[in-house]
């Protein structure tokens, strides 16, 4: 019987095959709906899904007490907030695109150290502790996809701009289309993370006497909070959009995704 860190490298060798497979669709221009790289994704969900499931019962808590779990648990709501948005045709090219970011997720989850084994998880057997790091979980996986399509925009406007054949024949969504899923996204990734935020003051250790205000993931979580807002409130208050606002989720989440392990290493509460 494997275990769920098997169950999960499974996951994350299906992700690869995806992102292999995402290489050849490149190639081929995007200009054939192909079904063969959504059913890749799905099956490494669903061995997703079962690694996770595993870790959860084994334990009989929220499987969100480390990195490895956290980790796992944002590359599969990434994949999951996909495979619904693939079920529309238009949409099933987002996969190509963010293949390499679930494949990133699965190996950066499985390296040595991350799984520091807690079987008592007393932390996140609270339902509000367990509900704060899930929404705020989710919101990541949304930032993500976010990025994604953003990435797409900007495929999609250079050909445009370069009159290249391939924004014509590909079957990729237009720009506008594009920029409205970047634009929701978002604004549901700000919303999950709100939510999940709040409740941080609530949930203190008494065998931890420092102010949750004072903790470094929780002020890194705000200044990813606050970022966010400012994307969003200038996309519907200034009008912000097109390649600006592209490059900036493009690059608000390459910094969430490089400073989220150092911070959760540098924090005493999320230990």
């Amino acid at each position: 019987m494997l275990t769920d860190r098997q169950w999960f490298l499974c996951a994350t060798l299906l992700y690869g095959l995806g992102m292999m497979y995402s290489v050849f669709l490149w190639r081929k221009g995007f200009r054939k709906d192909d079904r063969i790289h959504y059913f890749l994704l799905l099956a490494g969900f669903v061995l997703n899904t079962t690694a996770m499931f595993m870790r959860g019962f084994s334990f009989n808590r929220c499987p969100v007490n480390n990195l490895f779990e956290a980790t796992m648990f944002v590359d599969w709501s990434a994949v999951g907030v996909y495979l619904i948005l693939g079920l529309w045709q238009k949409f099933r090219f987002v996969g190509a695109f963010a293949s390499p970011i679930f494949l990133f997720l699965g190996i950066f989850a499985l390296m040595p150290g991350l799984d520091h084994q807690d079987p008592e998880g007393q932390i996140t057997k609270n339902w509000a502790v367990s509900l704060h790091a899930v929404l705020i979980l989710f919101s990541y996986g949304a930032f993500g996809l976010c990025a994604v399509a953003s990435g797409m925009y900007l495929i999609q406007e250079r050909h445009l701009k370069t009159h290249n054949i391939l924004a014509i024949l590909s079957k990729l969504p237009s720009i506008e289309r594009l920029e409205s899923i970047a634009s929701r996204l978002v604004l549901a990734g700000v919303i999950l993370l709100s939510i999940g935020l709040s409740f941080a003051p609530f949930l203190g250790q008494p065998d931890r006497p420092m102010a949750w205000y004072q903790d470094a993931k929780v002020i890194w979580s705000m200044v990813i909070w606050a970022t966010y807002v400012g994307v969003v409130s200038s996309r519907y208050l200034w009008r912000f959009g097109g390649r600006p606002m592209a490059w900036a989720l493009i690059a608000c989440f390459v910094f969430l995704i490089l400073t989220f392990s150092g911070t959760n290493l540098m924090s005493e509460m999320h230990q």
